[in-house]
């Protein structure tokens, strides 16, 4: 089955700009997000923004499998965190890079589901870092930012590598990456 959306790729201005806090919770949104799972589940993810899709609104899906099953988070605040946790991290909208990234190890968030309840979720390793992840591309945070120097020289030389290997010549890959 063909993802109903396409995942947008660093470059893409919407994957850059703050998203807009949700106002209605409705059938079209319920919509967007069964679209988004699919989409997801395609890629393959564990975790989809709504810019990654081209949609500026603040809200995410997530499906971590583990028994726990697909999760919607509308307007995510992140309340506390503590601890520190690297962990070895890649983007649907950066593909073919994965970098040690230190996120905290546990964080307190709180937003609304689909149904409109308020949630307050504790979580921790990899469950939190999929919602800090997610929740920077709400906040227009990609993952290139928060790469310390070396890991950015890295990222520049899979970049050229990329553009070296490509059937179709991409002079705008670098920027693309945010790289140059």
């Amino acid at each position: 089955m063909d993802a109903p959306h396409s995942i947008r790729i660093i470059g893409d201005p919407v994957l850059r700009e703050r998203a807009a806090e949700v106002t209605d919770i409705d059938g079209r949104l319920a919509r967007l997000c069964e679209d988004m799972f699919a989409t997801m589940y395609a890629a393959p993810g564990v975790g989809l923004a709504a810019p990654q899709v081209g949609v500026g609104k603040r809200f995410f899906v997530y499906d971590l499998g583990e028994g726990g099953g697909p999760e919607v988070l509308i307007n995510p605040v992140i309340e506390e965190s503590e601890g520190e946790w690297e962990y070895y991290e890649g983007c649907l909208s950066i593909p073919g890079l994965h970098f040690d990234i230190v996120r905290p190890r546990v964080v307190h968030v709180t937003g609304v589901d689909l149904d409109g309840n308020e949630v307050s979720l504790e979580a921790e390793d990899f469950l939190a870092r999929v919602i800090q992840h997610e929740l920077d591309h709400l906040d227009g945070v990609l993952m290139v930012e928060r790469l310390d120097e070396d890991q950015r020289r890295a990222a520049r030389r899979a970049v050229r590598k990329l553009q070296l290997e490509s059937s179709e010549p991409q002079p705008s890959l670098g920027a693309r990456f945010g790289l140059r």
